[in-house]
């Protein structure tokens, strides 16, 4: 069966090497991620305290039926072991440990596309914090070169010195030369 661009769609759950590559049990029209939930579902409700009690029940039941009725009644002779009980346990035995082996691949699955993002997050944040990194240097640097406070300060103290000495002198040659005349 030929795959077309429109099949193949990438999706954000999958890890970055896996987009490209879709297993063909797994995408049939959804059917695969379907199942999957499905044994997922039923892989967590045997893990339950509620699943247990009602396993119990059951098999009280069971035993209660054929242990307490009548003979005709009855269906698992006790006499033999309840062979037709230990049947039924054993394929829900045989039927659980599968699904929850299924159950565990997509939580895999799942932790490794986490895994994933983490560690993209991790390098977006190394770059993000180096690169800010490079900016204080930057700006240390540009510091380090602006003028600071006190070096103003004293830069216009002395210009005001040199206007003042200036003007003194200014003031001095007007005074021995007569009135002075108004520079425009």
């Amino acid at each position: 069966m030929a795959r077309t661009d429109e099949n193949r769609q990438e999706r954000l759950d999958s890890p970055k090497g896996m987009r490209t590559r879709v297993l063909p049990t797994r995408r049939r029209n959804g059917r695969g991620d379907t199942f999957g939930r499905a044994t997922e579902g039923i892989a967590r409700a045997m893990g339950t305290p509620w699943f247990l009690v009602g396993l119990t029940l059951f098999v009280a039941v069971w035993m209660g039926w054929n242990t307490l009725l009548p003979k005709g009644l009855q269906f698992d002779s006790a006499g033999i072991g309840f062979t037709a009980l230990t049947l039924v346990l054993s394929l829900q035995a045989s039927y659980a440990a599968p699904l929850i082996l299924l159950a565990q691949n997509r939580q895999d699955d799942r932790d490794r596309v986490q895994f994933e993002q983490d560690r993209q997050r991790a390098e977006r944040n190394l770059a993000d914090t180096e690169y800010l990194a490079r900016e204080v240097v930057a700006l240390r640097l540009a510091m380090r070169d602006m003028a600071s406070k006190d070096f103003i300060r004293a830069e216009l103290r002395s210009l005001l010195e040199e206007l003042d000495r200036r003007d003194a002198a200014d003031a001095g040659f007007a005074d021995e030369t007569g009135p002075t005349i108004a520079r425009g």
